[in-house]
Order: structure tokens, then sequence, then C-alpha cells
């Protein structure tokens, strides 16, 4: 007979089981955990500090800092406690809340990088027009608009998720309140709300995909028709990064949320979960800044000017 007790409560299965890996496992998560702290939240000081960098560009690239950043919070701290602590228990509000601003962040991810996208376009298309399509005004309505997205996004797929009852088990197989793994401890006909969350998800992510793919087929196009060997190798960089980073998250998270509930197998999606939720946040700053010029010298910058502050206080 089914329990009928409204669930007030979850229980994380975790990563494994095995005592034995518990401590190696949390040892490298916290080592990603860290170094997504310093690079995202390094990035973002870098660039607000740095005047050179106060562009639409690098104004993405703050905003995408800060979502990283937000995403991994969300988790890996839970995570880290689990591995640890070998503490389990999640309460019913606290997987609302861990549900909803990791739908949020990872919504608002997807259409900063089509805005990123858009922004690039912009630049190596119509350079001579860019400083009146990127203004200021323009760029914190797109950044606007990409948060947006995300709430409400997250208050539908949470909405769809919490109004159906658990009252049959409530052991989640994964390491965080991720939607298919909550919703399959549901007691009550889901096909409804799995179609609603199936084309929500379908069109935040194809639609920002199609911004991004047409964007940067444009700027191709156009970057193989430059003269200049220098401005060519930048602009053939500046792309791949970005290509590089899209294909990473979009890769993932496709796989994640466009397969039929009943083909999910919850060992494969923990892997897949590991690599968005955790190191592509750690990437992220490694992939826009690796031998990119300006953010290097701001760096260095940012650096020499601790290190004089540093010396004058001793």
């Amino acid at each position: 007979m089914k329990n009928t007790t409204e669930v007030s409560a979850f229980i994380l299965l975790g990563l494994t089981s095995t005592p034995e890996l518990q401590l190696p496992l949390f040892a490298v998560f916290l080592l990603v955990y860290l170094l997504t702290l310093v690079g995202n939240l390094g990035m973002t000081l870098v660039i607000l500090l740095d005047p050179r960098l106060h562009t639409p560009m690098y104004f993405f690239l703050s905003s995408l800092s800060l979502v990283d950043f937000g995403y991994s919070s969300t988790i890996t701290p839970k995570v880290l406690a689990g591995l640890l602590m070998g503490d389990k228990l999640i309460s019913h509000y606290a997987c609302t809340a861990q549900m909803f601003f990791f739908v949020l962040f990872v919504t608002s991810e997807n259409y900063l990088l089509a805005s990123m996208a858009y922004d690039r376009f912009a630049a190596m298309c119509k350079p001579l027009h860019y400083p009146v399509i990127m203004t200021r005004k323009v760029c914190a309505r797109l950044a606007f608009a990409c948060y947006t997205s995300g709430f409400l996004t997250a208050v539908v797929s949470v909405g769809d998720t919490f109004c159906l009852p658990f009252c049959v088990t409530n052991v989640v197989h994964h390491f965080f309140c991720d939607i298919p793994a909550v919703m399959t401890l549901a007691c009550s006909d889901k096909h409804i709300n799995e179609l609603i969350l199936f084309f929500l998800s379908s069109f935040n992510i194809f639609f920002a995909l199609l911004i991004i793919l047409i964007c940067y087929l444009i700027v191709l196009t156009t970057v193989l028709k430059m003269q200049s060997g220098k401005g060519y190798q930048k602009a053939l960089f500046i792309c791949a990064s970005h290509l590089l980073a899209v294909s990473l998250f979009y890769g993932t998270v496709i796989f994640m949320y466009q397969q039929p509930s009943s083909s999910h197998s919850m060992d494969t999606d923990k892997m897949a979960s590991v690599f968005y939720s955790m190191v592509i946040p750690m990437l992220n700053p490694l992939v826009y800044s690796l031998r990119n010029k300006e953010v290097k010298s701001a760096f260095k910058k940012a650096a020499e000017k601790a290190k004089y502050s540093l010396g004058l206080v001793i």
C-alpha cells in the first residue's frame, strides 16, 4: 500500500555510497569550487576595476561570471557537506529554493551566451555602427531580459514540479534537487507536467542556440574575408573561445533535458550534471581569458596594485 503522508524532506543519495571515495571526491570538488570562486569573482572584480574593460563584451563576461558563481554555489556546498559529514537530508523548502536558483542561473546563462554572440556579431560585422548598436542602455536591457527569462522559467518549472504530490518515497537519486530526479518521485500522473517542462526547456535552449549559431556563422564568414593577418587571428581566436564555451554548455544541457523521461539513467545523469554544474563554471573564466591580452594585462595590473598595497600595510 502507498504511504499517503506528504513528503516534508528529501534524502539526496549523492554521487556515491562507497565510503572510500567520499574524502577523495570531497578534496576534488572543494578544489574545483575554490577555483570557480577565484576565477569567476576575480574576473568580475578585474573587469569592474579596470576602465579599459568597460566595454559590452566584458560587461556580458562579468555577468556570465556572476551567473557561473551563482549556480555553482547553489549546488556545490551541499554536495561538499554530504561528502564530508554524510548530510544527505534536505528540507522541502530548501529543495525548492535550490531548484529555483539553479534554473534561474542556468536559464540566465543560456541567454547571456546568446547576448554575447550578438555582441560579437555587431562588433565584427558592423564595426562602424557598433558604438550606436551596443550602447550601455542596450546592454543593460539585454542583461535584464536574460535575468527576467531566468526568473520566469524558474517560477514555471518549480511550480510545475512541486504542484505534484510526493507521497511514495523521498529518496532523490541525485546529488541535488534537479527537476527530472525530483519529478520521478511524484505519486500521480505527471505526463502533462513533463510535457510543459520539455517544451519550456526546448524553447529556451533552441531559441538561444539558434541566435548563437546564426550570429557566429555570419561572424565566421566575415572573419574569413579579412585581409589583415593579426585581425584575422584575433577574431578567429575570440570566436573559437566563445564557441568552445557554447559547445560545452549546450552539449550537456541538451543531453540532460531533451531526453524522454523513460531514457534517463540516473548514474549517467549524475556524471553529466557534475560536468555542467561544477566543471563548466570553473572552465569558463579560463576559456574566455586564455591568451586574452587585455584580461591578462588587467590581472597583472590588479596583482601589482594588491602587492603594493600589501607592502604599504606591512
